[in-house]
This record gives C-alpha cells, sequence and structure tokens, in this order.
C-alpha cells in the first residue's frame, strides 16, 4: 500500500534549468539552494532504509546524488550518457542510455532514476522504464516533474520554427502515467516535493507562440526536438511580435486567479513482486 507525503518548497524545474548553458558554477550554487537541499533530502530518505548493499544511479551528472547514496550503500554505479566526471572511493562512473542498458538482470538492489525520463523520446519512454526495472534486483526509485505545463517557457526554434517544451521536458507525468509504464511493480511508497502554479492556456500559449516565444528556455543545452539544432534567443522582435507577446502575457494572468497548486515533483518508491 502506497504512502503518500507532501514537502513543499519552490524548486526550479530540473537540474538542467540551474545549470543550462552557464556551466558548473550555476549547478554548484543550485545544489545548495535550500529548494534543492529539500528534494535531495526526500530521495535520501527514501533509499537509506531499504538496506541495498549495490545501486545504480541513473542520469548521475555531476555525481551528487551518487554520493549521496554512498553514503548508506556500499557500491553505487553512476551512469549517464556520457562518462561521470568525478570520482568516490565507493562509486564507479560509466557512461550508459537508459533505454538499452548494457548490464544484467537484476544487478542492482535499488536502481535510482530523477531527472531523466521527463527527457526520453516519447517512442522510447516505455523501452527505458522497462529496462529500469529490468536491472533492478528490489527497488526501483524514479523522479519525475509533476504534472508540468509544459506550455510554461516554451521556445521557438530559430532553425526549423519548431516550437519545443522547456528544457527538453518530452513528457508529462502523473501517478496514472507512471504506474501504467512500470506494469509489474509495486509502488511501495509515493511522495510529492514542491509547490507550483505555473501553468497557462490555449489562448496564451497560441498567441505566444506567434510571437516567437521569446520568455522561452533559451539557456537550455537540450537541441531543438524536430531538427536537432541549438535552441537559442530570438535576436530581434518587430512591433508586432511585440504586440502579441503582450497579448499572450495578459491571457495567461486573465487565469492567474484560478490556478490551482500543485507539486513541483513526484518520488514514487516501486518494489519488485515478491522480494
Amino acid at each position: 500500500m502506497s504512502n503518500h507525503s507532501i514537502h513543499e518548497a519552490r524548486l526550479p524545474a530540473t537540474i538542467a534549468q540551474a545549470q543550462g548553458r552557464h556551466g558548473a558554477a550555476a549547478l554548484v550554487s543550485y545544489r545548495r539552494s535550500e529548494a534543492e537541499r529539500l528534494r535531495s533530502a526526500d530521495l535520501e530518505r527514501l533509499t537509506r532504509p531499504l538496506g541495498a548493499a549495490t545501486a545504480l544511479d541513473v542520469g548521475a551528472r555531476d555525481g551528487h546524488f551518487s554520493r549521496l547514496l554512498a553514503g548508506h550503500v556500499d557500491a553505487v554505479t553512476a551512469l549517464d550518457l556520457e562518462v561521470p566526471r568525478f570520482f568516490h572511493p565507493k562509486v564507479r562512473c560509466i557512461r550508459g542510455d537508459v533505454t538499452r542498458l548494457a548490464l544484467a538482470d537484476a544487478s542492482f538492489d535499488l536502481v535510482v532514476c530523477t531527472e531523466v525520463l521527463e527527457h526520453i523520446p516519447p517512442a522510447r519512454l516505455g523501452a527505458a522504464c522497462a529496462e529500469l526495472a529490468r536491472v533492478s534486483r528490489r527497488h526501483l526509485l524514479i523522479g519525475v516533474p509533476y504534472r508540468q505545463d509544459t506550455r510554461v517557457g516554451r521556445t521557438t526554434c530559430g532553425a526549423c520554427g519548431a516550437h519545443n517544451p522547456p528544457w527538453g521536458h518530452v513528457n508529462r507525468f502523473d501517478e496514472p502515467r507512471l504506474r501504467s509504464l512500470f506494469p509489474g511493480l509495486t509502488f511501495q511508497e509515493v511522495s510529492f516535493v514542491g509547490r507550483s502554479t505555473e501553468s497557462s492556456n490555449p489562448v496564451s500559449a497560441f498567441l505566444l507562440d506567434l510571437a516567437g516565444n521569446p520568455y522561452g528556455t533559451y539557456g537550455q543545452d537540450e537541441p531543438c526536438i524536430a531538427c536537432g539544432a541549438a535552441i537559442a534567443a530570438p535576436a530581434r522582435r518587430g512591433l508586432v511580435r511585440k504586440l502579441l507577446t503582450r497579448a499572450g502575457c495578459l491571457a495567461r494572468s486573465a487565469t492567474e486567479p484560478w490556478r490551482a497548486a500543485h507539486p513541483n515533483w513526484i518520488h514514487c518508491l516501486l518494489r519488485k513482486g515478491g522480494v
């Protein structure tokens, strides 16, 4: 039976939001923020009592959570698309793709995957979730944005004109979606972190698309989902686009009094059946 808890704090959408193209310094600052400490504390709260001897941290980036895991797990493997560049005596760093992990079945007592699944191309999301479940022996911990309105912060690609979700978040999640992605696994505990009221509406999104989405997440590293070009802020905006921007912002603010707050993140601790 799942236990639900809520931990409130306002958080950036992802580590990518903190880092973007500003590099390691911004990421260090983000890691030290009260909001990030709360998110990390909830992940550690969920994993510490499990008594795992081995763990896999998928999407390890700078190794922040891999090092936290090493405080209570004997052997941690940190995996990312490129080999993570940090050292810890209890952590092994490897390169890998979550949609086709070169790891044996049931390799780890615990598999942790946070700030990753929202970036996976939708056609490969099912494969990624199946791989995470496959290499886990006992537990799997998933962390993703919760009910994110990806119309907020949308960008327009200067190369092909495609509209992109913020920070490359091509997937949205809630409890039913997550349960459908991990059939056969038991949801042992579900917790929520953060609080967000960010949302848009069809009129505002349409007008801001016409305006070229000038307030999008143009500091992101993630490329255009349509053509693969780097996302860059528009250099110039004419009068028409400025008027459309103003209209789009007004349309968004008109619905602000009716926006319902929701958690920013959902953390799901899953257990493999019979374990």
